[in-house]
């Protein structure tokens, strides 16, 4: 039996990492260049795992760097990849577990990339373990790999003590429970002070050092011994080599301390101590010789013996004192657990270097919103000024009020109008567009009623194997795991019940607009002869309240030109936050988005929020000067029904133009949000779906596990069960673990990567439609609600403090 202890390596079961981390990669990154170098990143991960964990591993340097390896990338991506939502699942069976009469072993599926990392570090510091043991410890370049790897192994087992319970979020198998690495861990330390003090007895360093070391080395196997009195889960042998080194350790440090009692001509002092070695040796051979060989240090500490009492019976007659009345011999340690810091492997190389961790992506996704927030704020009000100038101008019958003075002709403006919604298609592809809208709203429910219908039939299934076999069925509720996705369910339900009432506001507005909208459609004959005639006006051109209008309305154009032009603008301003949070996350850990953003939207944005205050302010002071020259343009027009009656036809037509170009918007709008729709709800529905097989895949292992355990009921006693099937690896006396939580983190979406459809709206502006809508917690508000309750036409999603506009067609 060898002398130094090795810890067996954690088995894996395989996973493939291609399917779930390629489908994460082509679903946020477009083609091209990136997600071709993320995918071929993918596959080599895949390869890196099989080599590290496929296969037996040889007990040398080079296949402990593939684990370093492979544990460094998975440290690196972490950050990276949305795990909790890609149900991948890591299943691990027990290092120490060999195994029920009827061929079962403990094991535990995760999906938990912490997990993952948890029992890849165990083999870490398995294999360090039996690495160091391997070594040829008659030279001094054994003794040093030795104590270096018995050090990386115990700080690997430290780490674990440290960080499994926070990492699985559940109770572990015993291997790598708290209790057990911790005992590993310092099996590990003492066998590294072990290996200093034949170092130190090879380079023939003082006595005085070598019996610190010595007893050091006994102290570290003594509480060793003391951790592991009850761990029933680690091999039989462990016990006896660890209470046979705790004497061994203790002899060698007396007999060194013995020499130096010799060397002060204390030699009484070096008979008791030689004396206490013996004992020590003899109970070490006694109990521990099928474990340990004792021979070599029994036979010196007896030669030892010998001479001295010889001696001291013949010379020097000093008084042998009780071993009680001895000083107690000093410590000196010169091990310490090596600190787990990634990257633990100096040839490391992140495979996903160039990718941006989560918490970045998250950060950019959030200012992306806020820049559209503010986007859609300046050119909302921009548009706002727009249709509220057209408003006026209409009621007023300008300017085809001034173009109106013959009384017979059909104004330019009114013309104008007409071809424009005659290019556009008229009245018919309106029609058309709000025939499509009944059809893309359907496919959108069926897909999300089928996506709930997975999760109904899991949970259903779930519920029926809890009420069957009760406490035995001991994994999470379907109902609390799939909490955050019902959440999403229902917000994309509120969002379709808000655009179905956006669809009936713009059939309405349709049904009261389209009788003045298909007579602007007609040909310029029968639009004219559709207006009413009026007394010619004549004496009105060439006045000079007429010119002062006309000059007003040229700067009222003015005005909106410019508007335009800074539209076109603020559109066209760019930036990337990435490498400030990247920075940010760098030098403080964390990324406040908010300052952040803030302080570049102010830098992009301040100038060209000042030119739009100014455009509106420029436009209320003409409008008011509009209508004021408006009144005493009216006052000089001779009244009569005719003029009133063609001045109200004018207006209605001029109305319509205004209406048509907001309802074709509106319903161009909504079938583009219904269609963006529909893509999240697929992504959606694929997200159901992952789980659920995930969720049916834990079903059948656990549902074989469990009629195991009834068909062992039958033959078997109840402890003996409890041991086999492990379903009491504790002593009932200890406390209890942490609540079991559920073998799939609870589910958080996937936020920044696809976001909600802003529904279409009447007045919003659609280039900049999409900001980020973060998943909310359950008992948090959703999608934030509709415009305020003044608005007309209701808006699914945006927050009713903004108002971003679309622009017209």
């Amino acid at each position: 039996m060898a002398t130094f202890i090795s810890v067996p390596l954690k088995k894996s079961s395989e996973v493939d990492l291609v399917k779930p981390l390629s489908k994460f990669v082509t679903a946020t990154y477009p083609p091209g260049e990136e997600q071709t170098e993320y995918l071929r990143a993918v596959e080599e991960l895949n390869k890196l795992r099989k080599s590290a964990l496929g296969r037996p591993l040889d007990k040398h340097e080079s296949s402990l760097e593939i684990l370093l390896r492979y544990y460094d990338q998975l440290c690196a991506i972490e950050p990276k990849f949305p795990f909790p939502e890609l149900c991948l699942t890591f299943t691990w069976k027990d290092a120490f577990d060999k195994g029920s009469l009827f061929g079962g072993s403990v094991k535990l599926a995760l999906a938990s990339v912490g997990y993952e990392k948890t029992c890849v570090l165990f083999n870490v510091g398995a294999l360090a373990s039996q690495i160091a043991s391997e070594q040829n410890l008659d030279n001094d370049e054994g003794l040093k790999t030795a104590a270096k790897f018995y050090q990386l192994a115990s700080g690997a087992f430290a780490h674990i003590k440290d960080t499994v319970l926070s990492a699985l979020n559940r109770e572990p198998t015993m291997d790598i429970s708290p209790e057990t690495v911790g005992t590993l861990s310092q099996i590990m330390l003492s066998q590294a002070q072990e290996v200093f003090v034949l170092k130190a007895t090879a380079d023939k360093m003082k006595d005085a050092i070598v019996a610190k070391l010595a007893n050091q080395a006994a102290d570290y196997y003594g509480d060793a011994f003391k951790q592991c009195q009850y761990k029933e889960n680690l091999p039989k042998e462990v016990l006896p080599v660890l209470a046979a080194k705790h004497c061994m350790m203790q002899a060698t440090a007396e007999l060194h301390q013995s020499a130096l009692a010799n060397q002060k001509k204390k030699f009484g002092e070096e008979i008791a101590r030689l004396q206490h070695a013996t004992e020590l040796v003899k109970t070490a051979a006694s109990r521990y010789d099928e474990y340990v060989n004792v021979k070599d240090l029994s036979d010196k500490i007896n030669r030892a013996l010998t001479a001295a009492k010889k001696d001291n019976d013949f010379i020097y007659h000093d008084r042998v004192p009780e071993v009680k009345d001895l000083e107690h011999i000093g410590k000196a340690s010169l091990v310490k657990a090596t600190a787990v810091q990634t990257p633990l492997s100096q040839k490391f190389s992140d495979l996903f270097e160039k990718m941006v961790p989560m918490a970045v992506q998250q950060s950019v996704s959030a200012a992306n919103s806020r820049k559209a927030d503010t986007v859609n704020r300046l050119i909302g009000s921009m548009r706002e000024a727009t249709n509220l100038c057209n408003g006026v101008l209409a009621s007023l019958n300008l300017p085809a009020a001034l173009e109106d003075l013959s009384g017979d002709a059909v104004p330019q403006s009114i013309l104008e109008k007409s071809r424009a919604v005659v290019q556009q298609g008229g009245l018919q592809s309106i029609e058309q567009l709000i025939k499509d809208l009944p059809e893309l709203l359907q496919r959108n429910r069926e897909i999300l009623d089928e996506s709930l219908k997975m999760l109904d039939d899991e949970e259903t299934t779930d519920n029926e194997l809890r009420a069957k076999f009760n406490q035995r069925w001991s994994r999470t509720p379907s109902g609390d795991l799939y909490k955050p996705l019902r959440a999403e369910g229902n917000n994309f339900r509120s969002v379709l019940d808000k655009a179905v009432q956006a669809d009936q506001v713009v059939r309405e507005r349709y049904t009261a607009h389209c009788e003045m909208i298909a007579l602007l459609c007609k040909p310029e004959n029968e639009l004219s002869a559709a207006i009413p005639s009026a007394n010619p006006a004549k004496t009105l051109q060439g006045s000079e309240v007429v010119n002062v209008l006309r000059a007003q309305l040229a700067q009222l154009d003015e005005v909106k030109r410019e508007r335009e032009i800074l539209e076109g603008e603020v559109k066209s301003v760019t930036f990337d936050m990435t490498t400030k949070f990247l920075t940010a996350l760098a030098q403080d850990g964390a990324i406040n988005e908010e300052a952040l953003t803030a302080s570049e939207l102010e830098t992009r944005y301040g100038s060209h929020t000042q030119r739009v205050q100014q455009n509106l302010r420029r436009q209320e002071e003409l409008l008011s000067q509009i209508q004021v020259s408006h009144q005493e343009f009216s006052a000089l027009k001779q009244s009569n029904s005719e003029a009133n009656n063609r001045e109200e036809v004018l207006k209605k037509l001029a109305s319509a133009h205004d209406n048509y170009i907001e309802i074709s918007s509106n319903i161009k709008e909504g079938t583009k949000f219904y269609n963006d729709l529909t893509e999240i709800l697929l992504k959606f529905q694929n997200k159901c779906s992952d789980i659920v097989f995930a969720r049916k895949t834990e079903r059948d292992e656990l549902l074989k596990y469990v009629i195991q355990y009834r068909v062992l009921l039958h033959s078997t006693s109840h402890h003996t069960i409890c041991r086999l099937m492990s379903f009491n690896d504790k002593p009932q006396a200890k406390p209890q673990p942490p609540a079991q939580g559920p073998p799939y983190p609870t589910y958080q979406g996937y936020p920044g990567y696809y976001q909600m459809p802003v529904a279409y709206n009447p007045y919003a502006y659609g280039q900049f439609n999409m900001p980020y809508m973060p998943y909310q917690a359950q008992g948090q508000a959703g999608y934030p609600g509709g415009p305020p309750a003044q608005q007309t036409y209701p808006y699914p999603q945006q927050p009713p403090q903004q108002q971003p506009y679309y622009p017209q067609q």
